[in-house]
């Protein structure tokens, strides 16, 4: 298969992509887009993702962007590495879950670094931000209670089976110390990510 692209930035979504590329055994290569020097600004990345954000996977048949897509692309063109459930319910759930993180528990955490997205005024700016970590304390307890299963029998987000879903919340429960939540208040998704930190696959993409 030819190399796939990934664009990334270091401490963003992207992570869980160069996760599950890690874990198909995907051949691909890495472009660092540097959001401090403006990089995702410039025309030349624009080209590659009008959106200005990462991340962006550059394919043989045109390039990707939004991590839920990325995540299912990579579970479907490499379906050896079984990285997303085969059945029609199970990869449902799969995306049930993607587009939760994605459209609630990502933007309630873009709220705390990227909150002039939503307001100019500096009050409200901060207003917004105070209300991150009970934002965040939220959503990680629906995933505790709600998504996360028993880990003495199931010790993955959709049971047995690891996924790509498995890197996505580990991506962003990493998140939850600049947010000002302290994990172990969710024991599950600690534990997930104490096993996923034993990954071989996960600790290559994190070097």
């Amino acid at each position: 298969m030819t190399t796939l692209t990934l664009y990334y930035t270091p401490g963003t979504c992207a992570q869980a992509v160069r996760i599950a590329l890690e874990e198909a055994g995907a051949p691909y290569q890495l472009v660092r887009v540097d959001f401090a020097a403006g990089q995702q600004r410039t025309p030349e990345y624009l080209a590659v993702n009008p959106k200005g954000r990462v991340p962006a996977l550059a394919t043989p048949h045109g390039t990707l962007t939004e991590t839920p897509a990325l995540l299912a692309y990579v579970a479907q063109s490499f379906p050896e590495a079984r990285l997303a459930p085969a059945d029609a319910h199970g990869f449902a759930r799969l995306q049930e879950f993607h587009s939760y993180l994605a459209s609630t528990v990502h933007i309630a955490h873009a709220h705390r670094p990227r909150a002039s997205r939503w307001a100019d005024d500096p009050e409200a700016i901060a207003a917004m931000q105070r209300k991150v970590p009970q934002n965040m304390t939220d959503c990680f307890n629906l995933i505790e209670t709600h998504y996360l299963p028993p880990a003495e029998h199931d010790p993955w987000v959709m049971g047995a089976q690891y996924t790509v879903a498995d890197g996505y919340l580990f991506t962003i429960a990493s998140w939850l110390a600049s947010d000002g939540v302290d994990i172990a208040l969710f024991p599950k998704v600690h534990a997930h990510t104490q096993r996923m930190l034993q990954r071989p696959a996960v600790l290559r993409a994190l070097a």
